[in-house]
């Protein structure tokens, strides 16, 4: 009964997600760059009570739900929170942050409610600890995989940065500007390492747009948290504002990147002995034994037998 209960429990669930999925599309507002710009701008002049005025006044399913979430308290926080940490994993588009913050309070509020309908004829106190249990549940595991992805998504940016940085000396040594020399290398990398190539593209956009190379790649340094990233941001700057070359200043810094990269397996290679040590104590040595003494165990007392039987 409690493995059906489990099942319905799931397929429910999975309906209601399909459901607002459907909604989402059918629904929401067609999107509108220019729009999204000016209100961007306007978000990063006027702060962040203008993103619950936004998410009110655009309508649609998605951004109606995340307008009542910001009504609780903490609420805002949260979403904010949660937009920079979805950012930070590389996840820019709107109707996904809104997605992944709806379908986490209704994951919290599933958990909740599966654990209350199945424990319904238990106890009160189990019914709290089963509450208890679903809560940390539902608020824990969304926020473990999004950290998984923020960490997996830096990963990936260091690691492309020394081959990238190589590249774009090489570009910025054939003459060509610094932005035309961003765009030449986010396109010519964009099938090997597009994360890090999507990161240069989106700088060389907002200074086209109009904004401060600086503070275009300031704000790189704060998406990304890397402070690798943090030293080429400020390598360019600085390059920029003395009008020292550039060029060979990256050349010599894919190199050391290369040099800590290298360094980084290395360390890798000598986690991985440590690493092995618990999976073999805890399986591969168990099974060993039991193949290597059962055996001889086993005879042994079948023998201990046959010679007890045969001395009566």
């Amino acid at each position: 009964m409690t493995l059906l209960a489990a099942l319905f429990f799931i397929a429910a669930f999975a309906t209601l997600v399909a459901i607002l999925w459907s909604g989402f599309h059918l629904f929401s507002d067609p999107e509108n760059p220019l729009e999204d710009r000016l209100e961007e701008l306007q978000a990063n002049t006027t702060g962040g009570q203008v993103r619950s005025r936004r998410r009110r006044a655009r309508g649609g399913v998605l951004n109606s739900l995340m307008f009542l979430i910001s009504l609780v308290p903490g609420g805002e926080d949260w979403l904010r929170d949660t937009e920079k940490e979805l950012q930070a994993a590389g996840v820019r588009n709107r109707a996904y942050i809104a997605l992944y913050s709806v379908g986490n309070v209704l994951f919290l509020l599933a958990m909740m409610g599966g654990m209350l309908w199945l424990q319904w004829e238990n106890e009160v106190a189990k019914k709290i600890a089963g509450l208890a249990a679903a809560f940390i549940l539902g608020w824990l595991l969304p926020r473990q995989i999004l950290y998984r992805l923020v960490a997996r998504y830096k990963r990936r940016l260091q690691e492309a940065l020394p081959d990238t940085i190589d590249l774009l000396g090489i570009v910025l040594g054939t003459g060509l500007a610094l932005d035309q020399a961003l765009m030449r290398v986010s396109e010519e990398m964009q099938h090997i390492y597009p994360e890090l190539s999507s990161e240069f593209y989106t700088v060389v956009m907002q200074v086209k747009a109009g904004q401060e190379r600086s503070k275009a790649f300031q704000q790189l340094v704060r998406r990304t948290g890397i402070e690798d990233i943090k030293s080429l941001s400020a390598m360019i700057v600085q390059s920029e504002r003395f009008g020292t070359s550039l060029a060979q200043a990256l050349k010599v810094y894919a190199e050391a990147l290369r040099t800590r990269r290298r360094l980084r397996g290395e360390a890798a290679i000598g986690k991985a002995g440590i690493k092995m040590l618990f999976p073999i104590v805890l399986f591969i040595l168990p099974a060993l034994f039991v193949i290597a003494l059962v055996p001889g165990m086993l005879s042994a007392f079948r023998n201990l037998a046959g010679g007890i039987g045969a001395g009566r």
